[in-house]
């Protein structure tokens, strides 16, 4: 599995109707083996940051070209701080 973290901007004003399609798509990826380990509205130069687990880059791919009408973003793949050290010479 992969750990992806998105930076994401709504395109307009969120509404109850964006958000709701939202969810809708969220349901759809978790279908198809997406976890969301993490969902958070923020202040500053993005609105929200999404952590994603999916099993591989295709699904990873598949889940955000959805979310083109909602919002714009930035994808980010993560790998653990421990995983990381071993990488350490």
């Amino acid at each position: 599995m992969m750990k992806y973290i998105i930076l994401s901007r709504w395109r307009k004003k969120p509404t109850k109707l964006m958000l709701d399609e939202s969810v809708k798509l969220q349901e759809k990826a978790k279908k198809e083996g997406t976890k969301i380990l993490g969902q958070y509205w923020t202040f500053g130069r993005y609105d929200t940051v999404t952590i994603l687990e999916v099993p591989d880059e295709k699904a990873a791919m598949k889940a955000l070209l959805r979310l083109g009408d909602l919002c714009t973003t930035e994808t980010l793949v993560a790998i653990s701080g421990e995983d990381a050290a071993k990488l350490v010479d």
